[in-house]
């Protein structure tokens, strides 16, 4: 029965992917039927990340009370609702308001279900869920491809919030399979029975330190992929679509990457999985700074992205074991918010810094964080063996 419910779970991570590319893929056309500047989709997708940095640091609280069967069922219905709307939107004020259903849905399936997984199964699956999730994310833009040639983006929407609808009623029909797991499928309740606080939680050895893990870690991979098409427009000479094609080996790598970390984590610790990502990441980027050409970028991006696969899984896995089953979940839902802080802030600032400096600088300041990553990865690791 268990292993029905990890099925469930999979087709969960797919459907938590397939919404994340459809505003990046739909947007050229988007924004001049909405009559709106180009620029304004960062206003969306700024409400977005607020929302879900909101819920992931509810998703305890809802979780607790509800398990995480009901939350994952009730978020995903949330943004299906939020896709439907979108798709008969007229206006971009109709947007900004569904975008908030939209982050609240999506933060606490993440949260809810990274948890779950960290706490019930092995890495391995922690590493194929995250695989599936851009399987969902790799689907969606041809979706979206085929709706603008033909009746447009609001069909794009309507048939990704369908297949949400019809994943919302399976997770409903699923829910006795987590009752018939509560002792094995739930995760623990708190001594005290009642959620904890931020305060709490950043009192807890170790938190702070894997809070900025995690920051530093989506920091560099969302400035990776948003901005490595640009950089290799403005810094190398390429052309708009060959850099478009070069930049997505960056998320190519990743996912075949997750694939094959499922294998290997079955040899290898969380601990050494993580040090294993950074070393390949540093080797990425060697390769790419190296004066060879394409080759050498090709190399250099696809080595990144592979570097980037075992990292957000094997942090997240690691959760449980280095605090306890019972904090996990309160845990994990800050980790999910410094996930979208990062994302939210450190990759628009790299434009700033692109605009006012030099787009140069692109490999040295995903470097920074990579050392930053690595150095509080081994505070992490101190303070909780100390305590």
């Amino acid at each position: 029965m268990i292993q029905l419910l990890l099925a469930v779970i999979y087709l969960a991570f797919i459907s938590l992917g397939l919404p994340d590319s459809l505003l990046g893929t739909g947007w050229p056309v988007m924004y001049l039927d909405l009559g709106v500047p180009v620029s304004a989709s960062g206003i969306v997708a700024m409400i977005i990340s607020l929302g879900t940095i909101f819920s992931s640091l509810q998703s305890y609280r809802f979780t607790h009370r509800f398990g995480t069967g009901k939350v994952t069922a009730v978020s995903t219905a949330l943004t299906a609702v939020a896709l439907l709307g979108f798709s008969v939107s007229h206006s971009f004020w109709m947007l900004c308001l569904l975008a908030i259903p939209y982050g609240l849905g999506a933060g606490s399936i993440d949260a809810s279900l990274n948890n779950f997984v960290a706490v019930h199964y092995a890495s391995r699956h922690m590493s194929w869920l995250h695989c599936m999730w851009g399987l969902g994310a790799s689907i969606s833009p041809y979706i979206m491809s085929a709706a603008l040639t033909g009746s447009g983006w609001p069909s794009g929407y309507r048939t990704v919030g369908i297949i949400q609808l019809c994943l919302t009623a399976l997770l409903f029909a699923a829910l006795p399979l987590w009752n018939r797991q509560k002792a094995a499928a739930e995760q623990s309740k708190s001594v005290e029975d009642k959620p904890l606080t931020l305060r709490q939680i950043f009192s807890i050895p170790g938190v702070t330190a894997l809070i900025v893990t995690f920051f530093c870690y989506c920091a560099l991979e969302q400035t990776a992929f948003f901005w490595a098409a640009s950089w290799l427009v403005l810094r190398h000479g390429l052309a708009e679509e060959n850099a478009a094609s070069l930049a997505g080996l960056l998320f190519i790598g990743m996912t075949v990457g997750r694939a094959i970390s499922g294998f290997v984590t079955m040899k290898l610790s969380d601990r050494q999985m993580i040090r294993l990502g950074c070393a390949v990441i540093a080797v990425g980027l060697i390769v790419a700074l190296l004066p060879l050409g394409m080759p050498a970028l090709f190399g250099g991006l696809l080595l990144i992205g592979l570097g980037c696969a075992p990292i957000y899984p094997s942090i997240i896995h690691s959760t449980p074991a280095l605090f306890g089953a019972d904090r996990s979940q309160a845990i994990i839902g800050v980790q999910m918010a410094a996930a979208y802080t990062g994302s939210l802030v450190m990759s628009p600032l790299f434009g700033v810094i692109a605009d006012f400096i030099s787009p140069a600088l692109f490999l040295p300041y995903l470097a920074l964080f990579l050392v930053l990553m690595f150095a509080m990865h081994c505070v992490l690791l101190k303070q909780t063996k100390t305590a």
